[in-house]
């Protein structure tokens, strides 16, 4: 049953009215709180009654229940590190110094690999990403 339909609909709707919690997010709550009543101001987010900040997170009602989903459960699920870095504006990607390591990483080559000289788990992993954490619209 869970493999069926009614999964797929779960992770529809999901990703359909999901929200990101964010620092912009819990500051903008904040704010909000202020223009409401406006002798909150200058006071922390336990003395207005919200919950504090701690890390980024995924926020989703189902039937009246809350789920939050963190960082690191994601990381948890599937088996990775919850750090890593962002590189943004690559000017090339013939030539970037970052070619090495990925191809070394997802190929264990240092030249460029093609999807079936992935391994098992990296295909699986690019499968879990291109299905569920990049849905793609129409059914």
């Amino acid at each position: 049953m869970l493999n069926g339909p009614t999964y797929m609909n779960l992770v529809r709707h999901f990703w359909v009215r999901v929200q990101v919690y964010d620092r912009k997010a819990a500051q903008l709550e904040m704010d909000e709180n202020i223009l409401i009543d406006p002798s909150l101001a200058g006071k922390s987010r336990e003395e207005m009654g919200l919950e504090p900040f701690t890390v980024t997170e995924i926020r989703l009602s189902i039937k009246g229940i809350s789920v939050f989903i963190l960082e690191e459960q994601i990381a948890w699920v599937i088996r990775r590190a919850s750090e890593g870095r962002y590189v943004s504006g690559l000017d090339n990607n013939k030539t970037n110094s970052l070619n090495e390591i990925v191809n070394k990483t997802m190929f264990n080559s240092t030249r460029k690999g093609k999807y079936c000289d992935l391994s098992m788990e990296h295909k699986l992993l690019l499968k879990i990403q291109n299905e569920n954490l990049l849905p793609k619209g129409g059914g």
